[in-house]
């Protein structure tokens, strides 16, 4: 397995906010203890808000305000979109203060405040394509918000790549990643695509109506 699929579910293990052993986790994910070690490590480097030691546990630590500053959503979004920017420019002193910054950022805002605000940041991303899929971020936000459906060309994890007609119902920022749920007419479910995995995003002529079993409220992760 791909070591940024590898990390990707580590997150997925993690987001239920209990403390899971390196054990338990290196069992899940089919790893060594030794290598479930360097990944955890490698999450917590990329500015993952990790707690626990090798021999206590892992969890997602909780995050705590950003005293004395208040920001409305778009502020934040605005902030985010600055520091995704500066994180793809050439220049290496400008992308080590980008990261830098988002560490601090993501040390001190609440989790909630960056879904809420839709935030773009991608900066010191441990996955595979960060500006690609950056740049999905305004098409699909537009689509969830006119509940129009969208024909997205995905790269499967087995490196198949899929073009599938989907309804865009959520985004979420998780742990340095972002992903799209959204029910899938391909698959006739509900899938969670990564967005740096996405190749392209066309919106359809199409819009979608709330069908029972098809909307967010019926999605059960």
């Amino acid at each position: 397995m791909p070591r940024a699929d590898r990390l990707y579910d580590i997150l997925q293990i993690l987001r239920d906010g209990k403390t899971h052993t390196a054990d338990s986790i290196a069992t899940r994910t089919g790893v060594s203890l030794r290598t479930l070690y360097r990944d955890m490590e490698r999450l917590a480097a990329s500015g993952v808000p990790l707690k626990g030691t090798r021999g206590a546990g892992y969890q997602i630590a909780d995050v705590v305000t950003l005293p004395p500053l208040t920001l409305t959503p778009a502020e934040v979004e605005a902030l985010n979109l600055g520091l995704a920017i500066a994180a793809e420019v050439a220049d290496p002193d400008l992308k080590a203060a980008a990261a830098r910054l988002a560490d601090k950022i993501d040390a001190a805002l609440p989790q909630s405040a960056l879904r809420e605000a839709d935030a773009w940041k991608f900066a010191a991303s441990p996955f595979a394509d960060a500006a690609r899929g950056f740049g999905h971020l305004p098409a699909l936000r537009a689509a969830i918000k006119a509940r129009q459906k969208l024909r997205l060309t995905y790269t499967a994890r087995d490196g198949a790549v899929t073009s599938r007609t989907v309804r865009p119902l959520h985004m979420e920022y998780f742990g340095r990643i972002w992903t799209l749920t959204a029910w899938c007419e391909l698959r006739a479910a509900f899938r969670v695509f990564r967005l740096d995995l996405i190749a392209s995003a066309e919106a359809l002529p199409e819009l979608f109506p709330d069908e029972p079993g098809k909307t967010l409220a019926d999605y059960a992760p």
